[in-house]
């Protein structure tokens, strides 16, 4: 473990680069687990790349809900392609060896595709508000313009937010441990290495998941409960299923997300025994999103499944 130590000018040992082991505990055999990770690379690469060229091609998906939906596709494209190629080359040639820079840029982005998710689903909620509570009103408030500034909105509140969790990883004293028993570089679990208390990392992040992903969830599920307030006033049983189905899909996305958010959040934040379950969660509630919010999307909304056809039917025909 020396050969990952430096000396600095006060002659006190300073850790730069860490170790990634992997899933605690199945280190020898924990290469194999590199199968079932990428089909759902895959997936969040693939069908969501899918998803921005047939919003871009197809005319009639030129709408703010689906300029939503292709902002959230490269949101996924980002989560996933910031974690999952890192754990494949580490399964696969064994290059355990990280920085802390390498490290703290990492946990930087971790955080603000998540961060940058989850205000997503702000935006489409707001969206899905206005058009069943306010339709008359749907094309004068939500404009290509109000897409733009709310997700450049997004962009800053996320990426200003989201600097204190590496500042802070970085200015811990790093004097001796520097094995990581995890497959990425998690605030927490990096900041445990240190001589010193972090306790401040723990309160930051308590503070950003409170005010960034439970002050945008309040606004989604308040948003929800006048969108259901307002279909349980419509007197048409053909126009109550219609809205309910615009925001099924949409609603099956916000609580897969939330609850692994919580769930993992509830195991790093209190003394939870078992390590590999802690790991496998952290590392599942980052893969398992974007993967899954396209093929939620694919199945579920009918314009987008024409819009594939479309897609496919223009290049059969260059073909």
């Amino acid at each position: 473990m020396s050969e990952f130590l430096q000396v600095s000018n006060s002659s006190k040992i300073q850790v730069s680069e860490f170790l990634l082991l992997g899933f605690p505990g199945i280190h020898s055999w924990q290469h194999w687990l590199s199968i079932p990770m990428i089909p759902p690379y895959l997936s969040a690469a693939g069908a969501n790349l899918l998803i921005l060229v047939t919003i871009y091609q197809d005319p009639g998906l030129q709408q703010p809900m689906y300029q939503f939906l292709s902002i959230l596709s490269l949101v996924d494209m980002g989560l996933a392609t910031t974690m999952i190629p890192r754990i494949l080359v580490n399964f696969w040639f064994g290059v355990k060896v990280i920085s802390l820079l390498e490290c703290c840029i990492q946990m930087y982005f971790i955080h603000f595709f998540i961060g940058m998710e989850s205000g997503i689903f702000l935006c489409m909620a707001f969206d899905r508000y206005v058009a069943i509570c306010h339709p008359l009103r749907y094309p004068t408030i939500v404009t290509r313009g109000l897409v733009a500034k709310a997700v450049l909105l997004m962009v800053l509140r996320n990426g200003v937010f989201v600097i204190p969790i590496p500042l802070l990883a970085a200015q811990r004293d790093y004097c001796s441990k520097n094995e990581i028993d995890h497959c990425l570089c998690s605030n927490l679990g990096v900041t445990s290495l240190a001589c010193d208390d972090n306790w401040p990392n723990k309160i930051t992040q308590l503070l950003l998941a409170w005010f960034g992903l439970g002050g945008d969830l309040s606004l989604i599920l308040l948003s929800y409960t006048l969108i259901l307030y307002t279909v349980l006033q419509l007197k048409s049983p053909d126009a109550t299923s219609k809205a309910l189905r615009t925001c099924s899909s949409h609603l099956i996305l916000i609580f897969i997300f939330y609850t692994n958010i919580v769930v993992v959040s509830v195991t790093q934040l209190t003394e939870f025994k078992d390590k590999l379950i802690q790991v496998a969660l952290n590392v599942l509630s980052n893969v398992l999103p974007p993967s899954l919010n396209p093929l939620v999307y694919a199945f579920r909304t009918k314009e987008l499944r024409a819009g594939f056809r479309k897609v496919f039917a223009l290049d059969a025909k260059k073909k």
